[in-house]
């Protein structure tokens, strides 16, 4: 496991787009479930983990900013990292850029549950993953902080 930040790489294809040409609001939050995908097997607490000890993550809260337009045909790439971690919950951030223009075009900011999938109700992660996220998070702290992080929805003065 590596604690860099997750990086996906997805092709954005003609039927996720709108009547207004750009990407569909619904399809930004499908590209940043595949990349909560990736996340979580990068953090080795995705599908091969539930397989294994029969434990998931349930998303809690999701928070999404579109910040620019893409378009049928083109690439994006989301940058994943960790914000913040207890004994159950993980908070954390996707950052969504135009693969080829470089600019950031989505954010989205996180916060899942570890569930015992046979009883269906909440759980400590296992020791050893909540060493891991600690030093995931302590790496990922480094990172310059998105302006989108933390920001509660309202109508700004003046704007």
């Amino acid at each position: 496991m590596t604690i860099e930040p997750c990086e996906t790489r997805l092709d954005i294809p003609a039927e996720w787009t709108d009547r207004n040409g750009h990407m569909n609001v619904a399809y930004y939050v499908v590209a940043f479930d595949r990349a909560t995908d990736a996340f979580y097997d990068a953090l080795d607490v995705g599908f091969s983990y539930l397989d294994r000890t029969a434990r998931s993550l349930f998303t809690l809260s999701m928070n999404v900013d579109y910040l620019g337009e893409v378009f049928a045909g083109e690439s994006v790439r989301i940058v994943s990292r960790l914000i913040d971690c207890d004994h159950k919950r993980l908070h954390y951030f996707h950052e969504m850029y135009h693969a080829t223009k470089s600019h950031i075009v989505a954010t989205s900011e996180l916060l899942a549950m570890h569930v015992n999938m046979t009883t269906r109700r909440s759980e400590p992660f296992p020791t050893g993953a909540q060493a891991l996220f600690a030093r995931v998070k302590a790496a990922h702290a480094r990172m310059p902080a998105s302006p989108q992080l933390g920001r509660k929805i309202r109508i700004q003065a003046g704007r």
